[in-house]
């Protein structure tokens, strides 16, 4: 994918459209092709030095002096900023930002020393929490609005799907006398990066989880609760359009399994549309799901 709109520039880099044109007009910040009928677009090329204009906002220099910097002497500042032992940007917009740019170019490489020098800075919890959770959310939005190609998103999940199993593979395992939570995605639910992440966090808490993964039966749940009986139940529902039909899932659960306590989130429009049952909750935010635990 060679071609962009100013629409989908603002999805990739967080930035408003009209802030984008005021850029070009201004500081002359990107140069946009034009088509055979005289439509602007703009190329990789330009999509990158966006995204690394974003990554340096928040360090010395001005917005004025980065859209007025050539290429080099922005990846020069960018180097600099990853090698830094400094953290000058609160709401880590550079990890996010380059970890986008990684995907947009199928860098692992990059990606790589961007995600690991995440980690030295912040700890693995913070990381999960202050880079991949807005990194996901907002390749969520660019993905329903098929502005970030489906090869891409494949291998930027891809790529932290191996992150987070690595992680949550290197914590202890839980005691036997804590919570049990059951964590699983319905049928024909298959992003499980949500999914686990909570599990992560759950274990990186001392909590002992079953994690049933994507795509599972009504009936395996109601076999692994006859076998295990979990004390919470945690799923998610990302592209489930049915409000009747997850609000009947939600229903049988708790009719099911009166005593355990349900978790859910995922799509925030329909999330908002369920109505809750007794000792059910929905986690629309880390925050609200950490404070649980």
């Amino acid at each position: 994918m060679n071609s962009f709109t100013i629409s989908q520039l603002q999805q990739f880099s967080g930035i408003k459209a009209h802030t984008i044109r005021m850029w070009e007009q201004r500081y002359n910040a990107l140069n946009p092709n034009r088509t055979d009928g005289n439509t602007r677009y703009y190329d990789n090329s330009q999509l990158r030095r966006l995204l690394n204009i974003v990554s340096l906002m928040n360090t010395e220099f001005k917005v004025s002096e980065l859209c007025c910097m050539t290429d080099d002497e922005l990846y020069k500042h960018l180097d600099k900023q990853l090698n830094s032992s400094v953290v000058t940007d609160e709401k880590t917009e550079y990890f996010v930002s380059q970890l986008i740019a990684s995907a947009v170019y199928y860098d692992e490489v990059n990606f790589d020393k961007i995600f690991s020098n995440a980690i030295l800075r912040f700890g693995l919890k913070e990381t999960y929490k202050q880079v991949i959770y807005p990194l996901l959310f907002r390749i969520g939005l660019m993905w329903a609005n098929s502005t970030f190609p489906p090869a891409q998103e494949h291998f930027i999940s891809n790529l932290i799907r191996q992150k987070l199993f690595a992680a949550i593979d290197a914590l202890p395992p839980a005691k036997q006398n804590n919570d049990l939570w059951l964590l699983l995605l319905p049928e024909n639910e298959f992003h499980e990066i949500s999914l686990l992440f909570a599990h992560y966090m759950l274990k990186y808490e001392g909590k002992k989880v079953i994690f049933l993964g994507c795509n599972v039966p009504i009936e395996v749940v109601n076999s692994s609760f006859n076998n295990i009986k979990p004390t919470h139940l945690l799923f998610f529902l990302v592209h489930h359009s049915d409000i009747e039909s997850a609000q009947k899932y939600l229903n049988d659960l708790k009719s099911a399994f009166p005593d355990t306590k349900i978790f859910y989130s995922g799509n925030e429009k329909l999330m908002d549309k369920i109505v809750p049952v007794i000792n059910s909750k929905w986690v629309s935010t880390v925050q609200i799901f950490e404070a649980e635990l």
